[in-house]
Formats: structure tokens, C-alpha cells, sequence
């Protein structure tokens, strides 16, 4: 018998109830706030560690070096470290991340078009707690 695909629940479940479950630990990689805005820039092209946090606005080094080794641990994003001086490091998508990264900015551009219906909903849900 084939295997079947997993339940929307199943995706977010944990395994067998551990918090550490590895499917929802890739996901908060994904969506977290620096692993999205890392994915998609990447998209567009290769970027040295200090353009990269230029192009993302207001992410400590600190941040951005965590969310690039994730990512990279993950096999989302691949490191090129070359030996030369001064020392020269460009950070692009893997395959697999170019993939995360496509859904990633599709939910992005959902937002974007949605944005005046989001803002309407709220300032009604503001309105109704007033």
C-alpha cells in the first residue's frame, strides 16, 4: 500500500508529542521572521554577509549569522566561503531552498495584494474591542 499524503493537522502535529519535532522545527526556520526575509532576497541573487543585512534592514549580525547557519544546516542555503584576503563569503539558495524560498514569496505577495482587506479587518476588530 502507497504511502498517503499527510492531513493538514498531521503537518503541524509533533511527533509523538515532542516539541522538538523535526517537521515543526524546519517550518519555524522557514516562517520565522529573519528565515523569510533571508529566502526571498536570496532569491533574486547571491549576496556577501554585509550586503545581505543591508538588503534586510534592521537585523542584528548577530541574528543574521543564527538564521544563515540554520538555514544552511537545514540545506537551504549554501555558504561559499573563499580563500582569498580578505576573506570573501557569498551566501545563495541550494535547490531545495530556492524551492521554501518560492513558496515563501508567494505567501509574501498574497499579503501584499491583501493588505488594504487585512487593514480593514482590523480596524474593525479595533473598533468592536473599543
Amino acid at each position: 500500500m502507497g504511502v498517503s499524503e499527510p492531513t493538514p493537522v498531521d503537518l503541524v502535529r509533533t511527533t509523538d508529542g515532542v516539541a522538538g519535532c523535526p517537521r515543526r522545527l524546519v517550518m519555524e526556520h522557514v516562517t520565522s521572521r529573519w528565515g523569510t526575509l533571508v529566502l526571498i532576497a536570496l532569491l533574486d541573487r547571491s549576496y556577501r554577509f554585509g550586503e545581505l543585512r543591508r538588503a534586510i534592514g534592521q537585523v542584528s549580525e548577530k541574528m543574521l549569522t543564527q538564521t544563515l547557519q540554520t538555514l544552511e544546516r537545514d540545506g537551504l542555503v549554501h555558504r561559499d566561503a573563499k580563500p582569498v584576503i580578505p576573506p570573501r563569503v557569498d551566501y545563495s539558495l541550494t535547490d531545495l531552498g530556492r524551492e521554501a524560498a518560492e513558496q515563501v514569496r508567494g505567501i509574501a505577495q498574497w499579503v501584499d495584494r491583501r493588505m488594504t482587506a487585512i487593514q480593514h479587518a482590523r480596524e474593525e476588530y479595533d473598533a468592536a474591542k473599543e
